[in-house]
């Protein structure tokens, strides 16, 4: 009977969790409907370009939206039983509540692994691939790199400022450039309009080079040594953008914490060597660089073993929910989960400012919401009341 049980428990989990993942991963995946109808658009990037990054960002969602359909899935599943009587006659036959745990906790545990895969390894190529995919764009279509009304790094030592950008002409308006190539002299360059130009090669194929053209502008040089500053204006002034990085290029500079894998984030906890240039070299290492190396490891294993704390509080949460509205059920699901985010997110919050070792600060909410779990289980297997409101 047992046997029989916990089969026929599991196979309720999956149809639920299935359609959960999904419509949950798609949700995220719309937040980004502005920035893709911008592309399209505005630059005319490819339809396959467009999906290739967002295929790319799916890992990251999917990072919250496993535990999210989880938890959802055993809410909905046990308060489905529960307004059935199927629970009722589970009790009737002899069965404890502590029957239907087991496959539920099974079913977590496969969340947690899929969860751990995606976190471990899935994100952190996703986010590289990302970053090649956006450079590869930005050699095409250099558009996309100059934003208007916001500041652009992308190229190395540069930063540059538009006030606004004409899609007809191109043209710039209001210029702010900010050129650091040599840490003793900084160069701010001001400009009322601006053109970016590409050159071509004589087989007429753009060959990486694009110049930026400013018109009526000023030069500030500013010597960081003497604190001195010179200043020249000029009608036209040409600078010089080289965009021709190969994939192998953007590969061997330096990863983010998001990008590394789980064994070069443990290099660079234990030795301080990060990939640059092709090569493990040594670097120097703030507090606060270190901090947040560390608050990247334990996220990338606490939020998937999230799967185990809240698919476990939502079987009393369930159990003693009196509403059979599935869409009760979501909402009361999405609460609980909003409830472990806000824990997560002031963890993170304050975990960055040192204030408390990081493993604390990204466990915390797992042992919150495990604690209740087990609290109101041992709660509802014993007869006696939840919080009323849970009641409804």
């Amino acid at each position: 009977m047992a046997t029989i049980l916990s089969r026929y428990i599991f196979k309720e989990l999956l149809l639920p969790f299935g359609v959960c993942l999904i419509f949950l991963t798609l949700i995220f995946l719309m937040s980004r409907i502005p920035e893709i109808t911008n592309m399209v658009v505005n630059y005319n990037t490819g339809i396959s370009s467009i999906f290739m990054l967002l295929l790319y960002t799916v890992p990251r969602f999917m990072e919250f939206t496993i535990p999210m359909s989880v938890m959802i899935s055993v809410l909905l599943t046990v308060m489905r039983m529960s307004n059935d009587n199927e629970i009722i006659a589970l009790k009737g036959g002899g069965i404890s509540i502590y029957k239907i745990v087991p496959p539920i906790i099974f079913f977590c545990v496969i969340g947690t692994i899929i969860s751990l895969w995606i976190t471990i390894w899935a994100m952190p190529c996703g986010r590289l691939a990302f970053r090649v995919k956006g450079a590869e764009l930005a050699k095409t279509t250099i558009n996309l790199s100059l934003k208007e009304r916001q500041f652009n790094n992308t190229f190395d030592n540069f930063t540059i400022y538009i006030s606004s950008i004409d899609i007809n002409t191109g043209e710039f308006s209001d210029i702010f450039i900010e050129e650091s190539k040599d840490p003793d002299s900084i160069n701010i360059t001001i400009a009322s309009k601006g053109a970016l130009l590409s050159s071509q090669s004589e087989s007429g194929d753009d060959d990486g080079t694009h110049t930026l053209r400013l018109y009526k502008g000023v030069i500030n040089q500013v010597n960081m040594q003497n604190r001195s500053v010179n200043s020249m204006n000029f009608d036209t002034y040409d600078i010089n953008f080289d965009t021709k990085l190969s994939s192998q290029d953007i590969l061997n500079q330096s990863k983010d914490f998001d990008e590394m894998t789980l064994n070069e984030l443990l290099q660079f906890i234990k030795n301080g060597k990060s990939k640059l240039n092709g090569e493990l070299n040594k670097m120097t290492i703030t507090s606060k660089m270190l901090n947040s190396a560390k608050m990247e490891l334990h996220e990338k294993f606490a939020i998937p073993f999230a799967c185990i704390s809240l698919g476990l509080l939502a079987v009393p949460v369930g159990v003693r929910s009196s509403s059979s509205r599935r869409s009760s059920g979501f909402g009361l699901a999405l609460t609980l989960f909003l409830l472990y985010y806000l824990l997560l997110a002031a963890a993170l919050s304050a975990g960055k400012t040192g204030n408390y070792p990081p493993a604390i600060g990204m466990w915390l909410p797992n042992v919150v919401m495990g604690g209740a779990a087990i609290y109101m289980l041992l709660k509802v297997a014993q007869e006696k009341p939840l919080l009323n409101l849970l009641k409804r």
